[in-house]
């Protein structure tokens, strides 16, 4: 996109915001998004998921409705930051799940309007597979709630079309013509509720004949001329070819079933617990919006709406607390769409920035542990540990370049196969001791790797001294990283 044709002199598009969303809402101007889509994570018995994957540090709740409750109170003051951005011609879709769907209903309503609410869609994203296992008391949950309100009365709106049903096609579409092979159905040319003068409906006869017409006497013998008229038998009321290649297919309804969920395995997979298909955005969009306009997720995990967008020639902004999730989801805008990472192409058009990542050792000292183990893992080019409880005193992966295939997907197998890799380990101390160092040495020797790295703040001198020991006994490496070296990029001869 060249800068003359930026969407608003307001405000910046294809930015990543690291942070709390609501202080970044905050800075934003009164009514300038085209499209919101939201899906913040909500898990029953447990609070909003404020980080990706965090499992340790979830507060749990002692019943179901004060879980519902601090959810909403968390909600609510984003959701009304969210309503004040929205353009009175733009849409709002809030993802959810049956936890807290009428609540977020009531919420909304409030917010937006009841007069507002356009749609409630249910995406089915499971069929068989469901939580209604064997012993259960109630009927298998298969479904996501995504509710739709317009910003006002000129929102805009683009009908999409599914494909017809085989069934549909063999009951409607049952001719075929023999020249060409087009499916054809007949539709009715007579003048809508038989006609009458005072409606201004033609009166004549046609092929013997004589009706009220939809259409001129002149027009018909077009058609017929065309090969458009059928008449099956002498005296039969002629009928209108329609053809099914002609047709756009079966107006889109509330009821998605025809985009399956992210499978575990499969190629668009990150790991990300909650993430949604690239389909399912790429429909939202499409319906809501147009090129250019401004869409924005102020949730957006791992980046699916906001591929979606850059995919479909729309400008974004992307919102969310956690680092690694920001940093995955650089990731895929530049694998995926190919979209450079670069401040000074960004200024000009043609790359997109992520702002207020934690960058300094102060900032890298707060967040939260998991947090700051990803931050570590995908600074070193490593491969995270999706396990977070039970995971051995491994919290990444760190593969040689000689051990990766030149090829990516499925053809050239999984990472997690390939024998060649090094154990990485973070630890979230200012000075990481003799003891730590200990417990790594287990690893290495459990895993029978020859290297492995360690991050912290700082080593103790205890530390540093079992290392060369280490080294001496059992002739395996364990590498020493500070943070502070990983913030200065100094560690490329120590990760070779």
């Amino acid at each position: 996109m060249s800068p003359a044709r930026k969407p608003s002199s307001l405000l910046d598009t294809r930015v990543i915001y690291c942070g709390d969303n609501l202080d970044q809402l905050a800075k934003l101007p009164d009514n300038c998004i085209d499209l919101i889509y939201i899906d913040p994570p909500f898990n029953s018995n447990r609070n909003y998921e404020v980080f990706w994957g965090e499992t340790k540090e979830k507060r749990s709740f002692d019943d179901r409705h004060a879980s519902t409750q601090a959810y909403i109170e968390f909600m609510r003051p984003r959701c009304e930051q969210l309503a004040r951005v929205l353009k009175g011609t733009g849409s709002f879709y809030y993802h959810c799940d049956w936890h807290a769907v009428h609540y977020v209903k009531v919420m909304l309503d409030q917010l937006l309007g009841e007069e507002n609410f356009i749609n409630e869609i249910i995406w089915k994203r499971q069929s068989s597979h469901n939580d209604a296992k064997q012993g259960s008391k109630h009927l298998g949950r298969v479904h996501d709630n995504l509710l739709l309100y317009a910003g006002g009365k000129d929102y805009f709106f683009e009908h999409q079309y599914r494909p017809y049903d085989e069934s549909y096609i063999e009951d409607f579409y049952r001719h075929v013509e023999p020249e060409t092979g087009r499916r054809y159905r007949l539709g009715d040319l007579t003048a809508p509720g038989g006609g009458a003068p005072s409606k201004g409906n033609p009166h004549y006869e046609f092929m013997g004949v004589t009706r009220y017409w939809r259409y001129s006497e002149e027009n018909m013998h077009e058609l017929l001329k065309q090969g458009r008229i059928v008449q099956t038998k002498p005296g039969k009321v002629p009928a209108y070819k329609r053809y099914l290649d002609e047709g756009k297919g079966t107006p889109l309804g509330s009821v998605w079933d025809d985009i399956g969920p992210v499978q575990g395995m499969g190629d668009e997979s990150l790991g990300y617990p909650t993430q949604k298909p690239l389909k399912l955005l790429e429909r939202i969009i499409e319906v809501s919006s147009q090129p250019n306009n401004i869409v924005l997720d102020a949730f957006c995990g791992c980046g699916t709406a906001l591929v979606a967008a850059q995919k479909l020639g729309r400008q974004w902004i992307g919102i969310d607390q956690s680092p690694t999730a920001c940093r995955v989801m650089a990731k895929r805008l530049r694998d995926i769409c190919k979209l450079h990472e670069d401040e000074k192409l960004w200024r000009v058009g043609r790359g997109f920035v992520v702002r207020d990542l934690p960058w300094t050792v102060e900032k890298l000292r707060k967040i939260p542990p998991f947090e700051f183990e990803n931050w570590a893992v995908i600074a070193l080019g490593g491969i995270p540990n999706k396990a977070q409880v039970g995971d051995m005193g491994i919290d990444g992966r760190i593969y040689p370049l000689s051990s990766i295939p030149q090829k990516s997907g499925k053809a050239a197998g999984e990472l997690d196969f390939m024998d060649v890799w090094y154990p990485l380990q973070v630890k979230q101390k200012d000075k990481a001791g003799r003891p730590d160092i200990d417990m790594f040495e287990a690893v290495l020797m459990r895993e029978d790797r020859t290297k492995g790295f360690i991050v912290a703040f700082d080593f103790t001198s205890d530390a540093l001294h079992e290392i060369g020991a280490f080294f001496k006994r059992e002739h395996r490496t364990i590498v020493p990283l500070t943070v502070q070296e990983i913030l200065d990029e100094t560690i490329a001869q120590k990760l070779a």
